[in-house]
């Protein structure tokens, strides 16, 4: 014989019901032998609770019942008279007395799986089935602990096996679960989710093939994939898996649940009522592997802090702390406590807090007196996730990776086996946490959720790279890159699942003013981890966003060189926030687009390498204008021109000519080898004549063959052989506080290093003592909105790896 049994969703009449009696009818034309246990309908038991609730207040509560009956007869032809009016006995009773008693809510909230399995039980005798309605109060005998009750065990297996022994053959017994007697005949319950325990019990005294629980999802999961999108059915679990993950908030089994199958052997199959050809988690003696297998959350649940240095040293705390719980009939899932005993945590559920903090502060009166407990505190803001399987030789893994998301765990405990360990964590970060975690342990990709600022040239081009190349990312790498977040100056985009291909067109027609503080709350509301801002734009005003964003779990990536060259004082600000917060700071793309130079600088200098000078050709727009200018016999003019056309310079070329923009380059590398420059110390040459640094930029383009003597007099004047380039240079004893910037245009041997440039390409040297004479040369593409996309792509896969 099979047990079924099926939970309140799928007896809903909204969908599920007639998908529960397709699948017993099913299970009869296979001839298969069943028995069916059932929850109440839908939501009755909280509705039935919150009437009693409000009887007992003298709030009104008629309208909500009538509701409740309508909703609980449906379109059934069930004789549900009986229930109904007990329960308007019950209510009116609570009503005058204005209370009531465990054992009247027992008697009231049983009702629902009473209704349940005669509305079952008519419906399928209306299919022509052999459907009996079985009533377990006259079953399953319990001692007379209302609300909690557990089962006789001897009398309870006499009267099942008796009653199917009367009811066998074709007869489908539909069996109400949750709820027994006692020797009284008093109608009692046996806890929560009840009904699974109902059948497992059943289950066992029957010695059935197998016990099939129908819910509402496919089976059991690495994690509630209503919290996890990315969490995966888990097709095999062991009885002390599951065991463990019902003992820490599973609610699709029962702590109690595992106990009698275990006793038989009897394999537990969580199955789909709205997909019952997927063959669910099939839960045995046996798993299918090792390791971590799912994370499970107690979220209403309490901490209770005892603090006190008067307790250092002391022997037989916890033993009272302990008593006062057992007196109460509390729970502890979770004790933590430190070796002096000075401090002690203990995990209740939330409704026992009141109880415990009264019985606690009793017991230790004395001791408060004496002052030697300073506190007893409570803090229903925390939630307990339960990594199943974890071992503590990993489990540093996601605890890594949830500081570096900024979750920090209250405290945390794990199994003497050392392959369950428990968090405990603040309630609003659960979500967050569970993605975290997940991600982390489990073999799916990471997922790394990016707002971009900026979707120019640079911004644009990176957000295509990145939607292009996600999927092979994927694949390759298993990280899946989530842009959530596209902001100009005074829109913003934002899809929490990811923005699409046509991500111009709709920032367009349904961008939304924002400010960074949006971006900050968007990503908090969804629980969004593994955060990165990009800054793509070239606003002064938008560094002042970075701290923010740091501060709430952002790592940044910039290809806007602005927060490295602005004042020493917030240069050092940002580096201690960014400490403070463990977030980190790339922008590879700062100095040589996509080349990989600052990294090469930050290795040498963290090894301790003494580097004595950096040069090079710094700006790709630069380098074409005077690589041309330098061999070829045309004005000035005409090449700068050429550079302006094929959009090499900005809108306003005296930009890139007045120096500025090299000389911030040159300032980031001085600051990335601890020299405390400030840019007003930079000596810059600027390449536009005073009268022309004036006026707009048309102005200036009708004016440039003016530069045509100056330039060509310059490159007269050089030695055969030589070329112009425009350079930065550091210099100068480079262990001291500051160093020597210049931003020049200098004349070089056409066979050197720099004379040999071609294009619009960068150089840079780089001089240390180990290398003497023979710089370190670092040479290629230094401009182009593609290449520095690129380079900022490669920085969000080094901090993705990080993460």
């Amino acid at each position: 014989m099979k047990i079924l049994k099926f939970g309140g969703k799928s007896l809903a009449y909204n969908g599920g019901f007639d998908k529960v009696l397709r699948i017993i009818q099913d299970k009869v034309e296979n001839q298969e032998k069943i028995a069916v246990v059932v929850s109440a309908i839908g939501n009755a038991t909280n509705e039935l609770e919150q009437i009693l609730e409000a009887a007992s207040k003298n709030k009104s509560y008629i309208k909500q019942l009538e509701t409740f009956k309508k909703e609980q007869q449906g379109n059934s032809t069930a004789d549900l008279s009986s229930e109904f009016s007990l329960l308007d006995k019950l209510f009116e009773g609570v009503a005058l007395l204005g209370d009531y008693s465990p054992k009247i809510k027992d008697n009231v909230l049983a009702q629902g799986e009473v209704i349940a399995a005669k509305v079952v039980t008519e419906a399928l005798q209306q299919k022509g089935l052999n459907a009996n309605f079985s009533d377990t109060r006259l079953l399953i005998k319990t001692d007379t602990k209302f609300g909690n009750a557990q089962p006789l065990e001897q009398t309870s297996r006499k009267n099942i096996l008796n009653h199917f022994k009367q009811h066998n053959g074709t007869t489908i017994n539909v069996i109400t679960g949750f709820i027994g007697s006692n020797v009284n005949n008093e109608t009692t319950t046996l806890g929560r989710n009840g009904s699974n325990y109902t059948a497992s019990l059943i289950a066992n005294y029957l010695e059935a093939e197998e016990l099939q629980n129908y819910t509402h999802v496919d089976g059991i999961y690495t994690a509630n994939p209503d919290l996890v999108k990315d969490a995966k059915k888990i097709e095999r679990l062991s009885f002390n898996e599951a065991n463990e993950l019902a003992n820490f908030g599973a609610t699709i089994l029962h702590a109690k649940t595992i106990v009698p199958l275990i006793e038989k052997n009897i394999p537990l199959r969580v199955l789909n009522t709205f997909n019952h050809n997927n063959k669910g988690t099939l839960i045995t003696a046996m798993s299918d592997n090792e390791g971590i297998k799912t994370l499970s959350v107690l979220d209403n649940v309490a901490l209770i802090n005892l603090e006190g240095r008067g307790l250092l040293g002391k022997t037989g705390i916890d033993a009272r702390i302990f008593r006062v719980m057992a007196d109460n009939e509390i729970s502890v899932s979770i004790i933590s406590q430190g070796s002096s005993e000075r401090g002690i945590g203990i995990i209740v559920a939330a409704d026992k807090v009141t109880k415990a903090i009264v019985g606690l502060e009793r017991e230790f009166e004395n001791d408060f007196y004496n002052k030697d407990v300073s506190k007893i505190t409570a803090n229903d803001d925390v939630a307990v996730i339960s990594i199943i399987g974890q071992d503590l030789s990993t489990f540093h893994k996601p605890y890594t990776a949830l500081i570096r998301n900024k979750i920090v765990p209250v405290l945390f405990n794990n199994t003497v086996t050392g392959k369950n360990v428990s968090l405990v964590v603040r309630k609003a970060q659960t979500h967050k946490a569970l993605n975290v975690i997940h991600g982390e342990i489990f073999g799916v990709a990471k997922k790394i959720n990016i707002a971009v600022f900026g979707h120019g040239l640079v911004g644009g081009t990176l957000i295509d790279q990145v939607l292009a190349s996600a999927a092979n990312i994927e694949k390759i790498k298993g990280i899946k890159l989530n842009i959530f977040a596209i902001g100009n100056s005074k829109k913003a985009l934002f899809n929490k699942d990811g923005i699409t291909a046509d991500w111009r067109q709709e920032i367009q027609q349904n961008g939304k003013v924002y400010s960074v503080d949006d971006v900050i709350d968007y990503a908090e509301e969804h629980h969004l981890e593994n955060l990165i801002a990009i800054d793509n734009t070239a606003s002064a005003d938008f560094i002042e966003n970075y701290i923010p964003l740091a501060e709430k779990s952002f790592d940044l990536i910039s290809s806007n060189k602005i927060a490295n060259t602005v004042g020493y004082a917030f240069y050092q600000k940002l580096r201690k926030t960014l400490a403070d917060n463990q977030k980190n700071y790339l922008y590879e793309t700062n100095v040589g687009a996509g080349l990989p130079l600052i990294d090469t600088i930050k290795l040498l200098h963290l090894s301790g390498e003494n580097i004595t000078k950096i040069k090079g050709v710094f700006s790709g727009t630069l380098s074409y204008l005077f690589n041309h200018f330098s061999v070829e016999n045309r004005p000035f003019s005409q090449v700068l021109k050429e550079a302006v056309d094929k959009g090499f310079t900005e809108p306003d070329p005296r930009e890139d000519l007045s120096g500025n923009d090299v000389a911030r380059k040159l300032l980031i590398l001085a600051r990335e080898l601890d020299l405390q420059n400030e840019f007003e110390e930079i000596k810059i040459q600027n390449l536009i004549p005073e009268q022309l640094q004036q006026g707009s930029a048309s102005e200036f383009l009708n004016r440039i063959s003016e530069l045509d003597p100056l330039y060509q007099s310059v490159k007269e004047k050089q030695q055969p052989g030589y070329v112009l380039r425009y350079i930065g240079e550091l210099s100068g004893d480079l262990q001291q506080d500051k160093g020597n910037l210049d931003v020049k245009l200098v004349s070089v041997p056409g066979n050197s290093a720099l004379g040999q440039l071609k294009g619009s390409d960068s150089i840079f040297e780089i001089y240390t003592d180990s290398y003497g004479d023979q710089p370190i040369i670092i040479q290629g593409a230094g401009a182009g909105a593609s290449v520095t996309a690129r380079g900022v792509f490669g920085d969000i896969l080094r901090l993705s790896e990080k993460k």
